[in-house]
């Protein structure tokens, strides 16, 4: 068993999903509208493996959660670059770009290397070897 994907709403699909295209170079499919509800969505695929799935529909309201605090539910999720100078450079591009960056790259005492910054929508991206 594999977790085939996550699913995440979104007030900004296409800004979500040209951030997730710009920094993680994640293969876009096509755009899917449901006409009589409005609801839209992309799944973007990282090499074939698990997809995140992207969502808006007019309905949808802001979280009303502060996205610094912890808080029951999901936390976050956490995308595998490949190498430690991508860990740091990707976080790199992200803070010149002016996204938030929780959690410079650095070695966890569970022995991982990450950073963890915040998406557009606030959620919680761990960059992994």
């Amino acid at each position: 068993m594999k977790i085939e994907h996550i699913a995440i709403w979104t007030n900004n699909l296409e800004i979500l999903k040209d951030f997730y295209k710009k920094y993680f170079n994640i293969e876009v499919g096509r755009k899917y509208r449901n006409e009589k509800t409005k609801f839209e969505s992309y799944f973007l695929s990282f090499n074939g493996e698990c997809r995140l799935e992207i969502m808006q529909i007019p309905s949808i309201q802001n979280s009303k959660n502060n996205i610094l605090k912890q808080y029951v539910g999901l936390n976050h999720f956490a995308i595998a670059v490949g190498s430690k100078s991508k860990v740091i450079s990707i976080t790199q591009i992200l803070h010149n770009d002016g996204y938030n960056i929780i959690s410079e790259p650095r070695k966890t005492g569970d022995g991982y290397f990450e950073s963890v910054i915040l998406d557009p929508d606030g959620n919680r991206v761990e960059i992994i070897l």
